[in-house]
């Protein structure tokens, strides 16, 4: 026998009430209670219908290792931001903004993914067939071996993946799915838990490689409950400005490989490019000569990437200066302005400081900080830099520059691409050789960085 009970979830965490509150306890948002129905079925005996399998414990030395079988796919960024190709029967979930190019990379790896004989069904719940069709004329992705089919049932979705049998599904996306028992509405934190669940058991069970795309929240994060990311095996976040052509796709989890890798991907008419050099790409259009820019050498994973800071400071017309930053942390710049005025004199308490990160990449390594004082004093003293320079470094409180990991990478980099200079942290130059060709300047100060840079 089955009885309904009145619950209200929380559309942003999944905190469950018996009552209506208008701010959610769990995680503090407002208005973010909605009514759902709950069907409870009572058994007799037993409470749980999962079956017991009855295994042994045996000893962790012997098991057999085995690696993961992988599926290498022609893109390289997407196969380094996997761990090395995508793992049959792994569960990936992929989050960004609207318009940022999810279903247009899922839909080209899919179809890159037919070109080595495997079978795709690709599910759309927002778009009809028709408008799937049109994209993959634009992306030309048309395969014999790619399905696509419009459905928002999680049934009628059983029934398609078991009449096609497919080695890669794409589900786009989850909070468009129902499941018809459920009585809540689609895309509610019941309707995502169950239905995500169903699809967990599928890849798990047949091997099947499945890709979720979630819709995210104002602030960023993926909708639905917080543990729809601890479900499946891999979370990736596409993220990039609106404005710029370049997508950066990041791992924020991944069970099958590391998650400091991104992927970095260009937005043109044919699709997502991948952008095999990016330090060239986003150094292209800076200009020389000029106060207020400096070039850092930041590492992304394993990858390292020059890219420009841009600095402006200007007199301000307000009681209190305006900070703002652009691709960097805001709390970082305010530090380090604080310690510039605090242990270089100079006074920015009348100063707004602007701070932007060309080419529209979100860098949060603290080896970018020396880069970020350098670019603020040479806009506040209105003196340029040194075209042909490279900084790297953490600053400190009291305004020591301390040593960053990765030193040869980041020092190749910066040779490949014809710079001649280098002012990084003294501490981080033991145990290396540096390229010759190449001066190097130790620093243990922010002082001696700033006269190394602007004399």
């Amino acid at each position: 026998m089955s009885k309904q009970k009145t619950k209200f979830s929380c559309q942003e965490c999944g905190y469950d009430s018996p009552k209506w509150m208008g701010k959610c306890p769990g995680c503090q948002s407002w208005n973010t209670m909605v009514e759902e129905i709950e069907t409870v079925v009572r058994t007799q005996g037993m409470t749980s219908s999962i079956p017991k399998t009855k295994e042994k414990a045996i000893p962790i030395i012997h098991i057999e290792s085995s690696s993961e079988p992988r599926v290498v796919t022609s893109n390289k960024e997407l196969n380094r931001v996997l761990g090395g190709g995508i793992v049959p029967g792994s569960l990936i979930l992929v989050g960004g903004d609207p318009g940022i190019g999810k279903s247009t990379l899922l839909l080209q790896t899919s179809f890159e993914l037919t070109q080595a004989q495997q079978k795709v069904l690709y599910i759309s719940g927002e778009e009809s067939i028709k408008q799937t069709k049109l994209r993959a004329d634009r992306l030309n992705a048309s395969s014999p071996l790619l399905y696509v089919l419009c459905e928002t049932n999680l049934e009628l979705i059983e029934e398609a993946i078991q009449e096609t049998n497919p080695d890669f599904l794409v589900i786009d996306s989850i909070q468009t799915v129902f499941h018809p028992a459920i009585t809540s509405a689609p895309g509610t934190v019941s309707q995502v838990r169950e239905c995500t669940g169903h699809f967990m058991r599928i890849a798990k069970g047949k091997g099947i490689a499945t890709v979720l795309v979630g819709h995210v929240t104002k602030e960023g994060a993926i909708a639905g409950p917080r543990m729809l990311e601890h479900m499946v095996d891999c979370v990736l976040y596409f993220e990039g400005e609106r404005h710029h052509s370049y997508r950066v796709l990041r791992a924020v989890k991944n069970r099958f490989g590391s998650t400091n890798e991104i992927g970095i991907f260009e937005m043109q008419e044919v699709g997502l490019v991948e952008v095999n050099n990016p330090s060239e790409l986003f150094l292209s259009e800076r200009p020389l000569g000029v106060a207020g820019s400096a070039v850092v050498a930041s590492m992304e994973g394993t990858r390292p990437v020059l890219v420009e800071i841009q600095a402006l400071v200007s007199s301000t017309n307000f009681p209190s200066p305006r900070r703002m930053a652009t691709g960097v942390d805001h709390n970082r710049l305010s530090l380090i302005i604080a310690v510039l005025e605090k242990r270089m004199g100079m006074f920015l308490q009348n100063q707004d400081a602007y701070l932007n990160v060309a080419g529209g990449i979100k860098l949060d390594e603290p080896a970018v900080d020396l880069a970020i004082a350098i670019s603020i004093a040479s806009s506040f003293r209105d003196q340029p830099t040194q075209p042909f320079d490279v900084v790297f470094g953490e600053i400190g409180l009291t305004g020591e520059v301390r040593g960053v990991s990765r030193i040869d990478q980041r020092v190749k980099e910066a040779e490949k691409l014809g710079f001649r200079r280098v002012i990084m942290p003294e501490k981080s130059l033991k145990g290396w050789t540096h390229p010759k060709g190449m001066e190097i300047i130790g620093v243990n100060t922010v002082a001696e960085a700033l006269k190394a840079a602007l004399g």
